[in-house]
């Protein structure tokens, strides 16, 4: 069993008690105004395993099982063993470094809570990015596959964008900072990944 199936199975027990139980979604969700105010700092990984609703489940776990298992070929590939360990801590690091833009707009206002494995995904999307980025990925509603590192730089824009308008409920800047976490953090693994990302690019354009 692999540590994608193993997280996502973690995730949809603790999200299906939290949707019969509110008091276990408000213990569990982000909420900055508490991490700060009463030392809540588990909240900083705890709001991935909880999602607002079936859709936001199903969606984020099924980008995290298409993408999770060859994220983790890949590293065990360049890392043997450490490799494990290794994208456990790319998880671990999105959920919790992803949040932090928004724990720093958010720390005094007690209404403002966040769920959902967003930032962790997106950091798990970026790095197969990174290990492929010509690989062919889908963006609704464009019908046809476009070159995963467009698909990136679209989902970067949009995410930028959409989290300065701050027009819905959407964890845009978890997802914008999850997705760099991503990158740079599998750069510091492997810094030649860099180098081939550039030789890449460059016969292409």
């Amino acid at each position: 069993m692999t540590v994608t199936i193993i997280i996502i199975a973690i995730t949809v027990i603790v999200s299906l008690l939290a949707f019969n139980n509110h008091e276990i979604f408000r213990r569990l969700a982000f909420n900055a105004y508490d991490i700060k105010h009463f030392k809540n700092s588990y909240r900083f990984l705890s709001y991935a395993l909880i999602h607002a609703d079936w859709i936001h489940l199903f969606i984020n776990m099924m980008v995290l099982y298409s993408f999770g298992q060859i994220v983790e070929q890949y590293y065990e590939m360049l890392f043997g063993v450490k490799g494990i360990l290794y994208f456990i801590l790319l998880y671990v690091g999105g959920t919790a470094l992803s949040t932090l833009p928004s724990y720093g707009k958010h720390k005094d206002d007690y209404s403002y809570m966040a769920v959902g494995a967003s930032g962790a995904v997106s950091a798990v999307v970026f790095t197969y990015i990174l290990f492929d980025p010509l690989g062919k990925l889908t963006l609704f509603p464009i019908p046809i596959g476009i070159p995963s590192i467009i698909f990136g730089v679209l989902y970067l824009i949009y995410s930028a964008y959409m989290g300065k308008k701050n027009i819905d409920n959407v964890g845009h800047d978890a997802h914008f900072w999850g997705a760099i976490f991503g990158f740079v953090f599998t750069i510091v693994l492997k810094p030649e990944l860099i180098v081939r990302l550039f030789s890449i690019l460059s016969n292409i354009f």
